[in-house]
């Protein structure tokens, strides 16, 4: 059993190239991994406006934009850059270890 203060490992670094998202579950959450430059961020994967994948929209830097209804938010933070979001998205602490993406709960 996985305690929620451990990191788990949710994917490769290869699987999550520069300038892209990928959506992961770990333990029931649906978490978006972006690699922004080499550096790695997670947040919820669900927009915090109407349910939309953020890991299906566009990545512009540090900025992902919700494929539905167009909410900005910044990957380092969760913080609402645009409406019509209002609420920040929950960040996850991330690393990567030999080539494995981890992601502490």
């Amino acid at each position: 059993m996985v305690r929620l203060s451990e990191f788990v490992g949710v994917a490769r670094l290869e699987e999550v190239p520069p300038g892209e998202a990928r959506r992961v579950v770990v333990q029931g959450r649906v978490i978006a991994v972006y690699n922004v430059e080499g550096e790695l961020f997670a947040t919820d994967d669900t927009c915090t406006h109407a349910q939309a994948s953020l890991s299906e929209g566009e990545l512009e830097g540090h900025v992902i934009h919700c494929p539905l209804h167009g909410a900005r938010f910044d990957v380092r933070t969760g913080r609402v850059l645009s409406p019509p979001a209002y609420r920040p998205l929950r960040r996850y602490e991330v690393q990567a270890v030999d080539g494995e993406i981890r992601i502490k709960l």
